[in-house]
């Protein structure tokens, strides 16, 4: 992933599918950020974002894409991944601030 475009590393990691992604951060309210996330494997797993306000769900297929997504600051945010049964592989991922 590091040949994606974006702006300061607030935090990320590599995790394997079976464990997830499961993150608390802290966004500064009224600030844009950029979640990268990739899985190599095979499969797919399920993003979801709390609150909605700040993002959306998403399908994140394990074939090395990249998918992105803007994520709005309003304070605490948790963020989920999770492979969908019979997933193998792993994710990784960075939130970036804008």
């Amino acid at each position: 992933m590091a040949s994606v475009p974006g702006g300061a590393l607030l935090e990320g990691g590599s995790e394997r599918v079976g464990d997830g992604i499961h993150t608390r951060p802290v966004l500064r309210e009224g600030k844009t950020y950029r979640l990268l996330l990739t899985c190599v494997g095979q499969g797919r797993a399920l993003l979801t974002v709390i609150p909605k306000k700040s993002g959306a769900d998403a399908v994140v297929p394990c074939d090395q894409a990249v998918v992105q997504q803007r994520i709005h600051g309003h304070g605490p945010v948790q963020i989920d991944v999770v492979g969908s049964k019979g997933t193998t592989g792993a994710l990784a991922w960075r939130i970036n601030e804008l």
